[in-house]
């Protein structure tokens, strides 16, 4: 007997998943979700080792093998020390961070690469050691630089020792979901449907939706309708057309059968005078 499927799913920091998770819960109770939290520098690594199923990601992302739909944007924001001076705006613009150490690639924020003091100087030295979003937040809490951030991300390792503020002119983020593309070409409709039903899901398509596979499976599970068939004019069946114009005759042969209403008084009359008689 094979074991029930169980569809599973990674996540970054930042995303949650638990608006998903609870309309699949309502919609395929049969198939449970297996969910895995990730940190965004492996944010593909389970999905390529065949350990998730899909993932959502931080964009961009290398698309090859994959099938990578975006979901929804993401407002940037700077992390600085609490004592920063940005605690006292409450947006912050790029040019006022030309003089900062930025403790990222420049290259992942042309805006701010394009107007960096120390990049245009040529002064800039080479990023510190980090493994994780966690390292880069306690470099930044020694005061060691700042860094451009989802607001998503930022409320998930929120900590009383930094401050974040929104930063315009920089462009927004983006999440989106992946999965592994099969070597070879599909035909239409015979994609793993579970796959494709949860795709549907986080794009928000109803429960009622004749895109879903699980829908469409109902529609061809269930009995085509079609029209009656027509009643046989040669054999007089009720509803045929012969059948309705023979009742039509029998009915005004039965009308004219009937006793005159006029014969029945003259009889009763000739009867009465030859009693008198």
């Amino acid at each position: 007997m094979s074991e029930p499927r169980v569809l599973k799913i990674s996540f970054v920091p930042g995303v949650t998943p638990g608006k998903w998770i609870r309309r699949w819960e309502e919609r395929m109770r049969s198939v449970p979700l297996e969910v895995v939290p990730v940190s965004e520098p492996e944010q593909l690594a389970k999905l390529k080792a065949l350990e998730v199923e899909l993932a959502f990601v931080r964009l961009p992302v290398d698309k090859t093998g994959l099938n990578v739909i975006p979901l929804y944007s993401e407002l940037p924001v700077v992390v600085a020390p609490k004592d920063h001076e940005i605690a006292v705006f409450d947006e912050v613009p790029v040019e006022e961070l030309a003089a900062e150490y930025l403790l990222q690639d420049p290259e992942l924020f042309p805006e701010w690469r394009d107007i960096s003091d120390e990049i245009r100087e040529g002064t800039r030295k080479p990023l510190p050691p980090m493994a994780s979003v966690e390292e880069s937040l306690d470099l930044v809490a020694a005061g060691l630089g700042i860094l451009i951030l989802p607001m998503s991300v930022a409320r998930h390792f929120n900590r009383k020792d930094l401050r974040y503020r929104p930063v315009t002119g920089v462009a927004e983020s983006q999440v989106g979901v992946a999965w592994l593309r099969p070597d070879g070409p599909i035909p239409d409709g015979e994609g793993d449907p579970v796959i494709e039903e949860f795709i549907g899901v986080v794009r928000g398509r109803s429960a009622q939706s004749s895109r879903q596979p699980s829908i469409q499976a109902k529609q061809d599970a269930a009995p085509k309708k079609g029209r009656a068939p027509k009643a046989d004019a040669a054999s007089g069946k009720p509803g045929g057309k012969t059948a309705g114009k023979t009742a039509g005759r029998s009915g005004s042969g039965a009308r004219s059968a009937r006793p005159s209403s006029r014969s029945g008084p003259s009889k009763g009359k000739g009867g009465k005078g030859k009693g008198r008689r």
